[in-house]
C-alpha cells in the first residue's frame, strides 16, 4: 500500500549490520525517521560485522520500518588504498544503475561513504527533480588532501571543483561542526542552506559505569590505568604520536594503551610496537554494539585526535559515546577548533598540542594522579551529552530539517520521541 508519508532516499555504503560509526549512526537516524517519513536505504555491504549479528542481514529487504536496497559490489581488503578506490567505484557503479530506474523520491540525501555518491544523487535530482541533501560526515577531497592520501594537484582540483558544484545545488547540506560549516562557506556554499547537526550518543544505553568492570577483569586491566582509543584506525587519526606517548610512559607499569578498533592503520600500529617492545600497548577488534557501554566505561582516559589539517574537513563521532559514557579525554585539537573550545569551556578534558608524544604522555602522568579531576570531566561530559547529544535532540533536528525542505509545518507533525534518550 501506497505510504501518504513524503519518501526519502538515503546513499550510503555503510548501514547495518557495519560495526562502523557511520553505519551505527545512519541506522539510528533513519529508524527514528520513520515516525514522519517513508524511509529508504541504499547500502552496500557492511565492512565489519559484529559477531552477535544473528538477524540474515544478506536477504533482508526492510528492518524496523527502514527499506533496505543491498547492492552488490566488490569487497577486497582495504590496507592498500587501490583496493579500497576499487570497492568505492564497484560500490557507485552500482548505485549509478540501480539509481537509473528508481521512481522518484521527495528527498535524496546522500552521505559520503564513498564521496562519489554526490554525483550519482546529483543525476537522480536532474532526472527526476526531487530536492537533494549533502550529509557531510567528513568533506572530500579536502580530508583527503589533508591526511596526505592523495596530492593537492590539477585532477583533484578539478574534483573539487566538481563536488562543491554539487554541493552548492543542494536544498541543504548537513555538517557536524562550525568548523566543516565554516569550509563550506568559504569555498561558496550559501550559508542559509547549511545546517550543522551533530553526531550522537545513545545515552540510555551508554551510562558512566562505577561499579566493578568485567570488561577490565576479562582483559586482566583492574589494576591498570587505561587510556583507551576505540573506533577507526585509520590515516584521518594520525595515531602514531600516542604510540610514541606510550614508549616514553613504559616505565609506569600501571599505564596501559588500549585501541580497540580496525583500520587500514591497525597493521602499521601493530608493527610499531613489535619493533618499539612495548608491553604497554594492547589491540582488541570492534565490540559488539550491545556492549559498548562497558567497554567505553572501562576507560580511564579516552584518546580523541584531530590533527589541525583535519580539523575543518571532520567531527570525531567518537567524542559522544565517550561523553555518554562519562569518562574525560585527551584531544590534541588545535585552539579556535569546535572540539577544542568545547573541551576547555565544559572542562571534559585534557588538550595539548598537536604532534608533540611528551605533552601527551605529561599530561596522561597528571590524569593518572588527578582522580577526583578526572572523575569530575567525566560527569561534566555526562551533563552535556545529556543536554545536547543525545539520539533524540538530534533526530529531532534532522527531522525538522527534512520538513523545512519539504515545506511542511513540522511543529504540527510527530517528532521521533520513540527514539530513547
Amino acid at each position: 500500500m501506497p505510504s501518504d508519508k513524503p519518501s526519502v532516499l538515503f546513499l550510503n555504503r555503510s548501514y547495518w549490520p557495519d560495526s562502523e560509526a557511520t553505519g551505527q549512526l545512519l541506522t539510528d537516524l533513519c529508524e527514528g525517521l520513520v515516525a514522519d517519513f517513508d524511509v529508504e536505504v541504499m547500502s552496500g555491504r557492511p565492512n565489519s560485522v559484529s559477531s552477535a549479528t544473528t538477524e540474515p542481514w544478506q536477504t533482508m529487504s526492510q528492518r524496523n520500518q527502514v527499506r533496505i536496497r543491498r547492492l552488490k559490489h566488490l569487497t577486497l581488503p582495504k590496507r592498500r588504498l587501490a583496493l579500497k578506490a576499487l570497492n568505492y567505484c564497484s560500490f557507485v557503479q552500482s548505485a549509478r544503475r540501480e539509481l537509473k530506474f528508481i521512481p522518484r523520491p521527495d528527498v535524496v540525501v546522500f552521505e559520503t561513504d564513498p564521496f562519489l555518491l554526490a554525483f550519482e544523487a546529483d543525476r537522480l535530482r536532474r532526472r527526476t527533480g526531487c530536492q537533494l541533501i549533502g550529509y557531510l560526515q567528513d568533506i572530500y577531497p579536502d580530508v583527503a588532501i589533508a591526511t596526505g592520501k592523495i596530492r593537492d594537484n590539477w585532477l583533484v582540483k578539478k574534483l573539487s571543483k566538481s563536488l562543491f558544484k554539487v554541493y552548492r545545488a543542494c536544498d541543504r547540506v548537513v555538517v557536524l561542526s562550525r568548523d566543516m560549516s565554516q569550509l563550506l562557506i568559504d569555498r561558496g556554499v550559501d550559508p542559509e542552506r547549511i545546517e550543522i547537526i551533530p553526531n550522537w550518543a545513545d545515552t540510555d544505553t551508554i551510562r558512566p559505569i562505577e561499579t566493578h568492570s568485567e570488561f577490565r577483569a576479562r582483559h586482566g586491566l583492574l589494576n591498570a590505568f587505561v587510556v583507551m582509543y576505540s573506533g577507526n584506525m585509520g590515516l584521518t587519526q594520525r595515531l602514531t604520536e600516542f604510540i610514541d606517548a606510550a614508549r616514553l610512559t613504559r616505565d609506569d607499569s600501571e599505564i596501559v594503551y588500549l585501541f580497540i578498533g580496525e583500520g587500514a592503520q591497525k597493521a602499521d600500529l601493530q608493527r610499531m610496537v613489535a619493533q618499539e617492545g612495548l608491553s604497554n600497548v594492547r589491540f582488541l577488534g570492534y565490540q559488539p554494539r550491545e556492549h559498548l557501554a562497558e567497554s567505553l566505561g572501562a576507560a580511564d582516559l579516552h584518546l580523541i585526535p584531530l590533527t589541525r589539517e583535519c580539523s575543518r574537513c571532520l567531527m570525531p563521532s567518537k567524542l559522544y559515546g565517550v561523553l555518554a559514557a562519562g569518562r574525560a579525554y585527551l584531544t590534541n585539537a588545535v585552539p579556535g577548533t569546535e572540539l577544542h573550545d568545547l573541551t576547555v569551556a565544559h572542562e571534559t578534558g585534557f588538550v595539548v598540542p598537536t604532534q608533540d608524544p611528551a605533552a601527551i604522555a605529561q599530561a596522561i602522568r597528571i590524569a593518572k594522579a588527578t582522580p577526583d579531576r578526572l572523575k569530575q570531566m567525566g560527569q561534566n561530559g555526562r551533563n552535556l551529552a545529556m543536554q545536547q547529544y543525545t539520539r533524540t535532540v538530534c533526530i529531532t533536528a534532522f527531522s525538522r530539517m527534512l520538513q523545512k525542505v519539504l515545506g511542511l509545518d513540522y511543529s504540527a507533525r510527530t517528532m521521533p520521541m520513540a527514539v530513547k534518550c
